[in-house]
């Protein structure tokens, strides 16, 4: 079994440390980012309203269990190959401790939807417990965050299936949070911010980024979907509704890594998590590596526009190494 003992070193902590003030910055884009897509109050008064959010709740918590073991068998389908010809000991994947976690998080998220709770409310919930479930994870194998993000996600998904049609959108945004802290090693940033000086030059690159990340994601899958207007992934066509959205995670869970390697100052977290992690799953997606090579090559020049001359040069290194990563250089013959 391979370890990685520097993903699980315990940190102690300091209210005034950088740390905190990204974790911060990262609580208010979401709630920037709510405020600005709930045209609903808060708090909503309509008796019906709230009551028909209670049924499709209690619908919602009674199959939750059958609801996650589905995902697990949707989850094995897809990759249990993949693990096998990737090298990965499938018996370090506990079924059970995936079950309680998704159970956890889920109960949380279908409760605030139950009282029509903004979804950002449940960030400082859900965070610490994702965030531990990544660092058992990725102690075992960091490959195996694929495995059990997916899970997540269709679990998601599929609840999010029972609720009726008007419904579904409120509830995405639930699942979109959880899909964030699982999919993005956030934990593992606010740490490795909390070691630089205020001052650094990757921790203030990361503060200028991180409140504009999902503005880059939008517009680099934009300009993916314009470039590939036919391309159908497994899931369907990349400018659907729920396939855009994923897209726009994918990219949003790209910068966060390459954050993790600025203030870490090292490319382990793409070397040993990323990049496998792309190789083994994006396949089985049907995510085509020249469309990835693209991606890659449109966020290097978008973070580059943010940045001041300083900044982007301590930056450049790190972005350009991801770009050949991704490129022809290694996935020769793709489009």
């Amino acid at each position: 079994m391979t370890t990685y003992p520097y993903f699980v070193q315990p940190t102690s902590f300091d209210p005034l440390s950088p740390s905190v003030d990204l974790s911060v910055s990262f609580a208010q884009k979401y709630l920037q980012q709510m405020k600005s897509s709930d045209s609903a109050p808060v708090v909503n008064d309509n008796f019906v309203e709230r009551r028909r959010a209670q049924i499709a709740a209690k619908k919602m918590l009674e199959s939750l269990r059958s609801v996650s073991a589905k995902s697990w068998t949707k989850t094995e389908d897809l990759l249990s190959q993949v693990l096998v010809q990737h090298g990965i000991d499938t018996d370090l994947i506990d079924p059970w401790q995936i079950s309680g976690g998704i159970h956890q998080v889920y109960k949380l998220a279908i409760e605030a939807y139950a009282q029509q709770l903004p979804p950002h409310s449940i960030v400082t919930k859900i965070s610490p417990v994702l965030g531990q479930v990544r660092k058992q994870v990725t102690a075992i194998d960091p490959r195996v965050i694929g495995f059990v993000a997916m899970q997540y996600h269709y679990t998601g998904v599929q609840l999010m299936e029972l609720l009726p049609d008007g419904e579904q959108e409120k509830f995405a945004n639930y699942v979109k949070i959880l899909d964030d802290h699982l999919y993005m090693p956030l934990q593992r940033a606010y740490s490795a911010a909390g070691k630089h000086p205020a001052d650094s030059v990757a921790l203030q690159s990361v503060r200028l980024l991180m409140p504009v990340m999902t503005k880059i994601s939008e517009r680099i899958v934009d300009r993916v979907n314009q470039l590939y207007p036919s391309y159908r992934c497994h899931s369907g066509l990349l400018n659907t509704p729920n396939i855009r959205t994923s897209s726009i995670r994918d990219v949003e869970m790209f910068q966060v890594y390459m954050w993790v390697c600025l203030l870490e100052g090292n490319l382990h977290a793409l070397e040993t998590e990323l990049f496998p992690l792309c190789v083994m799953i994006y396949p089985k997606l049907n995510v085509n590596w020249g469309l990835l090579s693209k991606m890659t090559h449109l966020l290097r020049k978008e973070i580059g526009a943010y940045l001041s001359p300083e900044q982007a040069k301590y930056c450049e290194p790190f972005y350009e190494i991801l770009r050949r990563m991704f490129s022809a250089e290694v996935f020769p013959n793709t489009d």
